[in-house]
C-alpha cells in the first residue's frame, strides 16, 4: 500500500488524467509501481512473480477504460490488468533500460499536465518503435484476452493464430518448443512454423494470453 500509494505522487499528482475515463493512467501505472519496487529490492523474477500473481484477481468483465465525458470511469482491473498490459508492454520493448526510460520520460514529458490515454499511448510507441496500437486497443478498450491457440500438424509443424481478440490484433509472443525458443507473431489466420522437434508449447510468461492447445 506504501508503494502504491508513493507512486501516485508520479502518476496522478504529477500527471494527471482529463476524464476519470482513463483513471487506469493513475490505477494501472502505480499498481505496476509496486512491481517495480520489487524488481529493485529482490530482481527480475522475483518482481515477475509478483505481478503475474496478481493476474488471479483480474475479472475481465468490462473494458479499463470507461465512457467519456459522463464522470464515469471503468473496470476495477485498471489496476492488475493495467499492471500485467504494462508488463507485457516491457516483454515487447525487449530493453528494460529503454523501458524505465520511457517510465522516466513520461514524467518529464507530461509534468505538471492533465492527459489523455491516447497521448500516454503515443509515447509509448513513439519512445519505443514499436506499433502497440493493436495491444492498447485489445487490453484497454477490450474485455477479451488475447487466446493463442495452436495445433500440431505433420511432422513438427505447429499451426498457430489469435483468437478472442479485436480485428488487427498482431501481437508478438516468445514460446519455446521441447526447450527451443521461438518468436512469432501470430495474426487471426493460421500461420505455421517449422520446429525442430515436437514436444511442450510453453509461452513465456510475462505476456498475458491466454494458451489453448488444439490438437487434442
Amino acid at each position: 500500500i506504501i508503494i502504491h500509494e508513493s507512486g501516485h505522487e508520479w502518476f496522478a499528482n504529477n500527471i494527471t488524467y482529463k476524464d476519470v475515463a482513463d483513471m487506469w493512467v493513475h490505477e494501472g501505472f502505480t499498481a505496476y509501481s509496486e512491481n517495480l519496487y520489487v524488481d529493485y529490492h529482490f530482481g527480475k523474477e522475483a518482481s515477475a512473480d509478483y505481478v503475474i500473481g496478481t493476474r488471479d484477481r483480474i475479472q475481465n468483465d468490462r473494458p479499463i477504460i470507461g465512457p467519456y465525458g459522463v464522470n464515469k470511469s471503468g473496470s476495477g482491473d485498471m489496476y492488475y490488468k493495467g499492471a500485467n498490459l504494462l508488463h507485457t508492454v516491457r516483454a515487447l520493448v525487449g530493453d528494460d533500460a529503454r523501458w524505465r526510460a520511457i517510465l522516466r520520460g513520461l514524467n518529464e514529458a507530461f509534468y505538471h499536465q492533465t492527459v489523455t490515454t491516447q497521448q500516454i499511448e503515443q509515447y509509448i510507441i513513439d519512445q519505443s518503435g514499436i506499433d502497440l496500437r493493436p495491444v492498447f486497443d485489445q487490453y484497454l478498450r477490450d474485455s477479451r484476452i488475447p487466446t493463442l491457440a495452436y495445433r500440431w500438424e505433420d511432422g513438427n509443424t505447429l499451426a498457430y493464430r489469435w483468437t478472442e481478440v479485436i480485428e488487427g490484433f498482431d501481437m508478438t509472443v516468445e514460446l519455446t518448443v521441447a526447450g527451443q525458443a521461438y518468436r512469432v507473431q501470430p495474426s487471426t489466420d493460421w500461420q505455421t512454423l517449422e520446429t525442430l522437434s515436437r514436444g511442450e508449447v510453453v509461452v513465456d510468461r510475462d505476456y498475458y494470453i491466454v494458451e489453448r492447445n488444439l490438437t487434442e
